[in-house]
């Protein structure tokens, strides 16, 4: 049996019958995407629900945290994917972005692959393409602090009306206000095809300031069996300590 470290399992947050949140560390990959062994969160819940035929519901990039709604028989599955394409499980999201976001608004902007429209060195890279696949963001800004340095940091709060492949990040930083950490939508997309030859360095470490993006999927919420649920987690240590070492709250 595989096993993570302490500092990075997942923990099971919430559970019924049917179904159970798994809050997921970063850097733990939802599926495999090659044959390399990598240990991934589907053979994490496999191992601790060896007897039930266990279904990811949604999914959240690598390095991204936070929670995931697993089903716990194919019956499940088949009601929680019918009421995710009904956008019946609303989900939020924290994230700390890089300058003073506006209080609250709305990035209504469609969405691509870039490679099918221009060359991308990075196959997985999505754009903000004129006549693509509709996508909505809807964010309020929740606090502002400035470094030691003079930068400064939003935490902000992110609904989203759909689920494009990295749409946050891709919003946030068609906007000005990428998020903290993001190797492909910062400040240069190189240091994404650097880090996946060479690993993470001091440059990046000066230039992104968290080895990850800062990028956590907080809340989910649906309604089962009548009963409204509403599943929450805080801001992991990574995330908040970064955001605690930032210093006083600044108000612009």
């Amino acid at each position: 049996m595989l096993h993570l470290s302490p500092s990075a399992e997942p923990a099971i947050v919430s559970a019924s019958a049917d179904w159970f949140v798994v809050n997921k560390p970063a850097h733990l990959l939802i599926h495999p995407t090659r044959p390399d062994g990598q240990f991934t969160l589907l053979e994490w819940v496999r191992q601790k629900f060896p007897a039930e035929p266990v279904a990811i519901i949604n999914r959240l990039d690598r390095e991204t945290s936070g929670l995931v709604l697993v089903a716990r028989s194919a019956a499940a599955a088949s009601r929680l994917g019918k009421m995710t394409m009904r956008r019946e499980i609303g989900k939020k999201y924290l994230a700390i972005v890089s300058g003073v976001a506006p209080e609250r608004g709305t990035v209504s902007a469609p969405l691509d692959r870039l490679g099918k429209h221009r060359p991308s060195a990075i196959h997985v890279r999505q754009a903000v393409i004129a006549g693509t696949y509709a996508a909505t963001t809807h964010f309020t800004r929740l606090a502002v602090k400035q470094a030691a340095d003079g930068d400064q940091f939003s935490l902000l709060e992110l609904v989203l009306e759909t689920g494009r492949l990295h749409q946050i990040r891709v919003h946030l930083a068609h906007i000005g206000h990428p998020v903290v950490g993001d190797k492909i939508y910062g400040s240069d997309e190189n240091f994404y095809l650097s880090f996946i030859e060479n690993g993470w360095t001091d440059e990046m470490q000066k230039a992104l300031r968290l080895n990850r993006h800062a990028l956590h999927a907080a809340t989910l919420t649906f309604t089962w069996d009548e009963k409204p649920v509403t599943v929450s987690v805080p801001l992991p240590a990574d995330l908040r300590g970064f955001w605690d070492d930032l210093g006083k709250i600044y108000h612009p």
